[in-house]
């Protein structure tokens, strides 16, 4: 089963860094776009920063400046890099991935979701 394993969420104070880190796992032929997306209850998932196969980025105007988007192709991750976080940040961040699989799908997958507190 493909699924996106996300890790390095967690609590931590105003001005703070945090990384986030996504592995798809399954039977994948091949990652073409991968990024994050945010929500808080009540809210629409916003875009936070994507990046290409080829290592181009595009990052929200919200975060730009604070926020950075890297991925590692051999071991298939993308990273967010999140420094001077604020409390507006702190929502459930959600990992997604253009996969091409070897049954010859192709589709957006979503991880489950990681919480991001940002709060003294």
């Amino acid at each position: 089963q493909v699924e996106l394993v996300e890790s390095g969420g967690g609590l931590v104070q105003p001005g703070g860094s945090l990384r986030l880190s996504c592995l798809p796992s399954g039977s994948i032929f091949r990652i073409y776009d991968m990024g994050w997306y945010r929500q808080t209850p009540g809210k629409q998932r916003e875009l936070v920063a994507t990046i290409t196969s080829g290592g181009r980025p595009n990052i929200a105007d919200s975060v730009k400046g604070r926020f950075t988007i890297s991925r590692d192709n051999a071991r298939k991750t993308v990273s967010l890099q999140m420094n001077s976080l604020k409390p507006e940040d702190t929502a459930v961040y959600y990992c997604n991935a253009e996969l091409y699989l070897y049954s010859g799908a192709y589709k957006d997958y979503w991880g489950q979701g990681i919480q991001v507190t940002v709060s003294s």
